[in-house]
């Protein structure tokens, strides 16, 4: 029945998304129309507002692109590819191979969302190798376990109400984990969905005749482990010695990070990845190799990251996204503002897809009516992250990373994602407003 559902969702996304750079210019012409016409800006006002916030994101831009290459050049060697290839040995039919993929992506997600997209797009790839399966719904499947990182350990709107000092603490105070992360409503919500995400993606796969697979061969990108001495400058090149003291040194460090009370966040896991990778390469001549291989996907990430930056520009300085916000609260009472909030953060996550900067544009405008309606402070701050987390699955942004590994478009999983959306925006919703 689900198959049957998604293939029209399949067919009207393969027809009418473009390619996500031409989403993101349409997304950019959107945003300075809808400042225009609902904030009273002249079109110069707005432009410098794009212009200013356009490289605003240059340091998230090189995480995000080292999130891609330091997964790529760990995945590629021989001990990585192994395990992959071992656990993805686990499923011998297609539907097995498409909920272990999913399992795996929540899973990884759950624990660091950068870590989950780049270990579900992998192991997605080694499971293609093995079983023969519709792969755009395997990777679909592989990005689908996304949804979860803003309610797992490593959501950016929970860490930040409890950290000391946030911007907000003179209005809510600190907010541990408990309250959020750890709260029955969260756990029952991340619960779910480990459940239907999982049985939801088996259910769309379609039959043998409709589905689309990919040759193995293509995906076995095998690095090549000759080595060639012909120059003194090849010693180098191969030395074991001089991978293994930095790598150890990059170990050293973060065995120091974690015993100092250090958490996850995306500098430490792409700084794990990338020395690991440099140690289980071996030589420095194949973790370059690996890596000329790992930046041939990152063209995506390069181009549209300041575009959306700039988005995001227009979006807060025209006052364009509170105003969303705003719209959502005034028709809310204390027990539906923690949907109207998810509602609404899933609208501005579209044109603001950034966890912690669409928190800086509606806290102070949920946080106060959360206040005066006497709403649960932790539930609204869950709700925006969770809107945040929801809109992945139609937003293109964070999809790139994985679509680069596996060597798709936008417009070959977004149909699928669009039918999880649906039934996901169910479940998360009546976690936030009946739990």
């Amino acid at each position: 029945m689900l198959d049957r559902a998604a293939r029209p969702m399949v067919s009207l996304v393969d027809k009418y998304l473009p390619d996500p750079y031409i989403f993101v210019i349409i997304l950019t012409l959107v945003s300075f129309g809808a400042a225009m016409a609902f904030e009273g800006h002249g079109p110069m006002a707005v432009i410098e507002m794009w212009g200013d916030g356009f490289w605003s994101l240059l340091t998230f831009s090189m995480q995000m692109l080292l999130v891609l290459v330091t997964g790529f050049m760990l995945a590629s060697t021989p001990f990585v590819r192994g395990i992959l290839n071992r656990v993805a040995a686990l499923a011998s039919t297609p539907g097995q191979a498409i909920i272990l993929v999913t399992f795996v992506a929540l899973i990884a997600s759950w624990i660091n969302w950068g870590f989950g997209l780049v270990v579900g797009a992998l192991f997605a790839k080694a499971l293609a190798r093995q079983v023969r399966v519709h792969y755009p719904l395997l990777i679909a499947s592989a990005y689908s376990g996304f949804i979860v990182w803003h309610g797992g350990l490593a959501g950016s709107i929970p860490l930040v109400i409890a950290t000391e000092g946030h911007f907000s603490q003179d209005i809510i105070g600190v907010i541990g984990s408990g309250e959020t992360i750890f709260a029955f409503f969260n756990l029952a919500i991340i619960g779910a969905l480990f459940i239907v995400v999982p049985l939801v993606n088996r259910l769309m796969l379609p039959s043998e005749e409709d589905s689309v697979y990919v040759d193995p061969a293509i995906l076995n990108d095998e690095p090549d482990t000759s080595v060639s001495i012909k120059r003194p400058a090849d010693h180098l090149e191969n030395s074991r010695v001089l991978a293994w003291l930095i790598g150890f040194s990059g170990l050293a460090f973060i065995f120091q990070y974690f015993m100092d009370g250090g958490g996850l966040n995306l500098n430490i896991v792409n700084f794990m990845f990338l020395f690991l990778a440099v140690i289980l390469h071996q030589t420095p001549k194949r973790l370059l190799d690996s890596l000329h291989e790992a930046v041939k996907g990152g063209s995506g990430i390069v181009i549209q990251f300041p575009f959306y930056a700039g988005i995001m520009g227009v979006m807060t300085a025209s006052g364009l996204a509170a105003s969303i916000s705003s719209g959502f609260v005034s028709i809310a009472t204390a027990e539906s503002l923690p949907f109207w909030s998810f509602i609404s953060a899933g609208l501005v996550n579209i044109f603001v897809p950034s966890g912690g900067g669409q928190w800086a544009v509606q806290a102070p405008v949920m946080l106060p009516a959360a206040q005066e309606l006497g709403a649960s402070i932790p539930r609204v701050a869950m709700a925006v992250a969770w809107g945040d987390a929801w809109t992945n699955l139609l937003q293109p942004f964070w999809a790139l990373p994985v679509l680069a590994i596996a060597g798709l478009k936008a417009k070959d999983i977004m149909g699928y994602c669009l039918m999880l959306l649906i039934i996901t925006g169910v479940i998360i919703s009546v976690g936030l407003t009946w739990l």
